[in-house]
């Protein structure tokens, strides 16, 4: 003990300097996951076991006796990621080296994509997705292929459940081109499409596609500026037959 009364203790990657009979914290931090585990140990010519929690609980039926009654975690900061240690009424043997080994089981959340949608309003449409998990990517394609994509806008914003929201804008600059939006993560996909059918002049389709599941679901959005009612009905029949073919 040097004249300020303190004891030395040295972890894995800092120094602590505890006080002489006072309490001392060990810190330590790990990864949140399920099933913690954590050990403490005093490096010495045979390891001491220091403390131990699993089950979530303290496990000290193998503590070593100079450690009896000195040594507590913070129980309510464990599912948060803290392990440290606190110990008691330093002693001089407490000097040392010690390791805090700790072992968690990650648990895997994912929130598919569930929809894809396109809205056009004027001379713009939007793509949107939301309640994703972990965070989407999107992607903006052209049939015929163009270089429109390069101008999109896309916003991605957490909701207060954690998960994702995404959205991107695209100016409609050809009434040629058919637009695809894909939102996917690393286990979902999901694709929309705006086009016009072949030979129609006021109508354009909405055709998505879920490649998670392999299921395509094709409505028509678009609005036919013709008053008689059977060409009406011809120009649907028309766009679900594009649908069907695809």
């Amino acid at each position: 003990i040097k004249f300020k009364r303190l004891t030395t203790i040295n972890l894995d990657s800092t120094a602590v300097s505890c006080v002489f009979m006072e309490s001392c914290i060990l810190p330590c931090s790990f990864q949140v996951g399920t099933d913690v585990l954590i050990h403490w140990i005093h490096v010495t010519a045979e390891d001491v076991q220091t403390h131990s929690y699993y089950y979530n609980t303290d496990q000290l039926a193998h503590q070593h006796q100079h450690f009896k009654g000195r040594t507590s975690m913070f129980k309510d900061q464990i599912s948060r990621g803290n392990a440290s240690l606190q110990l008691a009424e330093v002693k001089i043997q407490d000097q040392g080296r010690y390791k805090c080994y700790t072992k968690t089981s990650i648990v895997p959340f994912t929130a598919p994509v569930e929809r894809v949608k396109l809205e056009p309003v004027e001379n713009k449409i939007t793509c949107s997705s939301e309640m994703i998990y972990p965070e989407p990517e999107l992607t903006w394609s052209t049939s015929p292929p163009s270089n429109m994509t390069a101008d999109m806008k896309t916003e991605v914003q957490r909701t207060e459940e954690l998960l994702y929201n995404i959205s991107s804008s695209l100016i409609l600059s050809d009434p040629n081109v058919n637009y695809t939006c894909t939102v996917s993560t690393g286990s979902s996909r999901k694709r929309a499409s705006w086009f016009k059918p072949t030979g129609v002049t006021h109508m354009f389709c909405f055709l998505e596609t879920s490649e998670n599941k392999g299921v395509t679901k094709g409505l028509v959005l678009g609005a036919v500026l013709v008053a008689v009612a059977a060409v009406i009905v011809f120009l649907v029949k028309r766009c679900r037959s594009q649908n069907n073919g695809r």
